[in-house]
């Protein structure tokens, strides 16, 4: 217990996002899984899980695994994401194995496992957090490393899966508190600065007194803004800039 709390202290004092996901990575590796795949959205509609570009991902799984899982959108048919979609908490591959023998898994599930098969990806648990929203959603995949089976696995949970579900649970959160870039939805500092005056209720107006620079300066930066985030009003790009922890950064953030 004392290095259960030892370690979620190590966490809530982490301020990079690199070093906690290695801390994250190292702590799961202990308990016998070795390739993790977290996923988190802020975009969700309906079926509908929003644009990939907009996923915030995180993974030690090779590249040529995610290029097919991620990149050709097989993620939507994955035999766990029903179960993941509509609950919160953990459940074990396990039912994978029960809807496979009752011929339960459609053409495109099917598709899926057997990729997963091909990559070594045989044993395991999800973890689905509690939505905040009906447009959030989370979650996280906790792969066995080889030589482990799902009975294994299952004894694994049995006897840690609390204290593994909590620690996953509270990394999630740290995560949704640090800053994070992505390549396609960056945000320069000049970008970041007129958004965040617009949060504060300014005009055009006031932001160029307050920068120091023209209204014409300013609808640049927040058209820019607006590219960059992929919308097409300021609100909108607010608000995705906001749910990216891009704006209202801490000082000495450049």
């Amino acid at each position: 217990m004392r290095d259960t709390l030892e370690h979620i202290e190590a966490v809530m004092n982490e301020t990079s996002l690199e070093s906690l996901w290695d801390m994250h990575l190292m702590r799961m590796s202990g308990y016998g899984f070795d390739r993790l795949l977290y996923g988190y959205t802020n975009f969700r509609s309906g079926v509908s899980l929003g644009d990939v570009e907009d996923f915030f991902i995180l993974s030690n799984h090779k590249r040529a695994y995610l290029d097919k899982f991620l990149g050709e959108q097989l993620y939507f048919h994955g035999p766990m994401m029903d179960w993941t979609l509509h609950n919160s908490g953990s459940k074990s591959w396990n039912i994978v194995q029960s809807a496979l023998e009752n011929g339960e898994l459609d053409a495109d599930q099917m598709r899926v496992l057997e990729i997963n098969r091909q990559f070594g990806l045989n044993a395991g648990y999800a973890i689905s957090f509690p939505a905040v929203s009906s447009r959030t959603k989370g979650a996280i995949s906790l792969v066995a490393r080889e030589g482990l089976n799902q009975d294994d696995v299952d004894e694994i949970w049995a006897r840690n899966g609390r204290e593994i579900e909590l620690i996953n649970n509270i990394t999630h959160l740290k995560i949704h508190s640090l800053p994070y870039s992505n390549p396609e939805r960056e945000l320069t500092k000049r970008q970041r600065e007129v958004l965040e005056w617009v949060g504060d209720g300014k005009t055009i107006q006031d932001i160029a007194m307050l920068i120091g620079r023209t209204p014409a300066t300013v609808e640049k930066h927040l058209r820019l803004a607006r590219e960059a985030m992929n919308v097409e009003t300021t609100a909108q790009a607010l608000l995705k800039a906001s749910f990216m922890h891009q704006i209202y950064l801490p000082d000495g953030h450049v």
